[in-house]
């Protein structure tokens, strides 16, 4: 039996518009994406010289114009839904310097192949499942197409909205948008989307996904507002 789709169709909401904007739209997370890729490259870097890297939902290709110039040996396979997010990703790569290192895939993860990579990340991406059963598989999917003991970094949006420290948290990334200059209506929309079209698990259940998916028990390393991070290895 294949694995459920998305319940948010990627490919379609990432549209070329919105590929355009994407890395200038949340410039107010500079800081805490100069963090994430941080941690990263500090989880990944014992990793061998010619390692084989998994970006899932490689959007943009944020992550790779990180570490590409830092590890020199490494290739990237670089796998996105959106071809227009993708598309940028290559421009970025031919303009840097690196496309011979990187392979392309607009799919979905299960829908390329299983080939055995040393690590691999995942930024941002497995928010937008929120049918729990698709989100497992989709770290079951990059599971399939690690080594044994590769290494897995998960960063996504995750908060328990039935603590009592959830309106503070909110309040807080609210603000962090305010400065950003987005909008009163479009923080209004957030919140109202927040927890429905993205965001639907709470850190547990996202950790337990992660381990059921065919990794160790994933250790919390990061957490900036309603961000919050994992890593782990392919069990």
């Amino acid at each position: 039996m294949s694995p459920p789709r998305p319940s948010l169709a990627l490919s379609g909401a990432f549209s070329e518009d919105h590929a355009k904007a994407y890395d200038t739209q949340f410039s107010a997370l500079s800081g805490i994406q100069a963090c994430m890729h941080l941690l990263t490259d500090a989880y990944l870097s014992p990793l061998p010289e010619e390692a084989r890297i998994l970006v899932a939902g490689a959007g943009t290709g944020a992550e790779v114009r990180y570490l590409a110039p830092r590890h020199p040996g490494w290739r990237f396979t670089l796998v996105d839904p959106s071809g227009p997010m993708l598309a940028i990703a290559r421009r970025h790569a031919e303009a840097e310097g690196f496309a011979d290192r990187c392979s392309f895939h607009e799919a979905y993860v299960s829908e390329t192949p299983v080939e055995a990579h040393d690590g691999a990340t995942s930024l941002l991406v497995s928010h937008f499942l929120t049918d729990a059963a698709a989100r497992q598989a989709y770290f079951a999917d990059i599971a399939a197409r690690l080594k044994p003991g590769a290494r897995f970094i998960n960063v996504d949006l995750s908060t328990d909205d039935n603590a009592p420290s959830f309106a503070g948290v909110m309040g807080l990334w609210m603000d962090i948008f305010r400065l950003g200059g987005q909008t009163e209506e479009n923080r209004a929309n957030y919140l109202n989307a927040y927890g429905k079209q993205f965001a639907a698990h709470g850190p547990e259940q996202v950790a337990q996904m992660i381990e059921a998916g065919g990794f160790t028990p994933p250790a919390p390393v990061f957490q900036a507002a309603l961000i919050r991070g994992w890593t782990a290895t392919r069990a």
